[in-house]
């Protein structure tokens, strides 16, 4: 694999609403490895907080605050809280492995029902048609 590139997602969603991030670029040798992805929620206020993942498929049943990390289909999570002028706390969890060749779906929630902002950092790479093959069978729903 040999880095070509880099590329940031940033956005803003309502709550339980889906957004699909594109990144297929309609080849196989090319893919895009998650490196960072932090939430907030629209204001950041006392008590409001934000919980977002994304997923490699387009799932209608999902729930931002339900994180399964045993599913193929989910490759990151995050979440944030806020406190009076300031973060209480936030974090994120990237599955590792991660190597996406088609596009991403970023859900989130915000506990005031109001929008969420998202930020998706991600480095592009230059792959093998095998890699890309087996990282397309390994981002797909088993189940």
């Amino acid at each position: 694999m040999k880095k070509i590139g880099d590329y940031t997602a940033m956005g803003q969603s309502e709550t339980g609403e889906s957004v699909k991030i594109q990144l297929f670029d309609g080849r196989f040798d090319t893919a895009y490895k998650i490196v960072g992805f932090a939430v907030t929620p629209e204001k950041v206020n006392l008590g409001h907080d934000a919980y977002g993942k994304l997923s490699t498929e387009d799932d209608a049943a999902s729930t931002p605050t339900r994180w399964d990390w045993g599913s193929n289909i989910e490759v990151a999570w995050a979440g944030m809280s806020a406190v009076v002028d300031g973060v209480a706390g936030e974090g994120s969890f990237i599955d590792p492995d991660n190597l996406i060749v088609e596009d991403l779906w970023f859900y989130g929630a915000n506990s005031d029902d109001g929008a969420i902002n998202y930020m998706i950092v991600l480095e592009k790479y230059d792959i093998t048609d095998w890699q890309g093959a087996l990282s397309m069978v390994r981002n797909k729903s088993q189940g």
